[in-house]
């Protein structure tokens, strides 16, 4: 048995049946693997920036480590910015990284680079196979280390002659790091903090499903805690019937605002916040000054015991307060952003995945959808822009009977809009709604409050900001890649054309015309 094909066994054996993929010379005999083991789904990208945002999502929604096969140092170095994401988020995602073969890096050839170097900037674990009959075997210890520290992408350097050599077996899989159990002594700080008027407890990573969410809402009803959600949840059961909270405001002094009367802030899940870049004047941490910081449970920890065991305590007949379900149509006439995000929300399936890469509308749609139908989100947990389509891609491949509308802004959106091609191959039921303002309108905004002048929509700085001169056309993008599409520019068209989309199979994409907000 060839190291590939006994890699590939072993993971599908372990699991993992589903690999992302942007192959090179290097990682062919991965990719004839897949006929010798055809209960591994390859799925084939056009950029490796959309292989691993797409590992990313599918891992975030099927709660086990997702595969990602790239090719060298350049097809890593592609597949980064996601990768970052996924380290935010605390992913689990198994990295596979095609070398050359070992006698041929002497030669230094054009292709030849530090790919260990390029793979610790984003992973936990980093190791490169060299022998076939370790093969396997150490493919499933990157696969174990995948769930340790509450996720990780762990990268294995897979070289040429390991990956075509014969000797490889398979190997069992290794046992997953189980996540930390409620530390009692917590659970205790916890419960004097929350029976104090003002406490807040901010809930992030493995607090938002629906059980967590269910327990940390009976902790706000029988207390008066409030209730707040990480900026970019990596995961987020959300929408009615559900506790209704908050997210923290993205803008530092909205979140200052937000935290500056509690008495006490315990984090779930969640770690203690600050800005996302440093402002003149402003303070990066969060916090108020003398507010005591209470870790409750931090992302390796069994989190929803841990809010269970904490509500057992201070409320062990309280009831959480569901969110209604009221999302109503807009009135028809021109859109704008308030608008289009009540359209998103008015018209979305029960059970849908939400792919919320909408930048500047975010504010607005966060509370548009929390009294939509009940929703799993995904935010853009790292910051790095260009998660959007290929997160739809993963998410629609794990939940193949979810659908998923991807709100998404048009400047990010030209990241990684090869995932299109992706959701048009594999036939997935995704609705993308791309915002078109024409501008990168959050730097318009970022302009006036980093100290550098004020919002620019002329001039060489104003140049800078506008996708404008030429504009991108959304729609033939969309169909030169396979997907159907439609522009609309009033409320009453962006229904029926949300409509449109979900009364047919396979992928479509819906570019909404809206005024700057910047």
């Amino acid at each position: 048995m060839r190291g590939a094909e006994a890699l590939v066994g072993s993971l599908v054996e372990a699991g993992v049946d589903v690999c992302f993929m942007n192959p090179g010379t290097s990682e062919m005999h991965f990719v004839q693997a897949l006929d010798s083991v055809p209960e591994m789904r390859g799925v084939l990208t056009l950029f490796e920036g959309v292989a691993t945002g797409a590992a990313d999502a599918h891992a975030r929604i099927t709660g086990r480590a997702a595969a990602v096969l790239l090719h060298l140092g350049p097809g890593l170095g592609n597949g980064l910015a996601n990768l970052h994401n996924a380290r935010r988020a605390r992913t689990p995602v198994l990295l596979v990284v095609g070398a050359h073969a070992t006698d041929h890096v002497r030669h230094d050839a054009p292709l030849q680079s530090d790919i260990t170097a390029l793979a610790q900037t984003v992973s936990g674990w980093v190791h490169t196979s060299g022998d076939v009959r370790d093969v396997a075997d150490d493919a499933m210890r990157a696969l174990a280390a995948t769930t340790e520290h509450g996720g990780q992408v762990a990268t294995l350097v897979l070289p040429a002659d390991v990956s075509w050599s014969e000797g490889g077996a398979l190997a069992p899989a290794l046992p997953a790091t189980p996540p930390v159990p409620p530390v009692p002594s917590r659970v205790t700080a916890a419960a004097a903090a929350v029976r104090e008027p003002g406490a807040v407890i901010l809930l992030g990573g493995p607090a938002l499903g629906v059980a967590a969410m269910d327990a940390a809402g009976r902790i706000a009803a029988a207390t008066g805690a409030r209730l707040l959600v990480e900026t970019f949840p990596r995961r987020w059961d959300t929408g009615a019937g559900r506790p209704r909270v908050d997210k923290l405001a993205y803008f530092a002094e909205e979140a200052i605002a937000q935290l500056e009367k509690a008495s006490s802030l315990v984090l779930a899940g969640a770690r203690s916040p600050v800005s996302f870049f440093g402002y003149p004047g402003v303070p990066g941490d969060l916090v108020p000054e003398g507010c005591p910081v209470v870790g409750l449970a931090d992302p390796a920890s069994d989190v929803t015991a841990t809010l269970e065991a904490l509500a057992a305590e201070v409320a062990p007949d309280a009831v959480a307060e569901p969110a209604p379900r009221h999302a109503p149509e807009p009135p028809p006439g021109p859109l704008d952003v308030r608008s289009m995000c009540a359209a998103v929300a008015a018209t979305l399936p029960d059970d849908a995945i939400v792919v919320d890469e909408s930048l500047t509308a975010a504010g607005v749609l966060a509370p548009a959808l929390q009294t939509a139908a009940p929703h799993t989100q995904l935010a853009l947990t790292g910051g790095a822009i260009g998660q959007g389509p290929p997160t739809a891609v993963g998410a629609a491949i794990a939940a193949p009977d979810r659908p998923v509308v991807a709100v998404q802004a048009d400047g990010s959106a030209l990241y990684t809009l090869q995932a299109l091609w992706t959701q048009a191959r594999e036939q997935l039921d995704v609705t993308t709604v791309i915002i078109n303002n024409s501008a990168y309108a959050i730097l318009r905004v970022e302009l006036a409050r980093t100290g550098a002048g004020e919002a620019a929509h002329s001039g060489r700085a104003g140049r800078m900001l506008t996708l404008a001169d030429p504009t991108p056309d959304f729609v033939a993008l969309a169909t030169g890649y396979g997907v159907p599409a439609r522009r609309v520019e009033t409320t009453e068209d962006l229904l029926e054309a949300l409509r449109w989309a979900r009364s047919e199979p396979g992928p479509h994409l819906v570019e909404a015309i809206v005024p700057a907000l910047g």
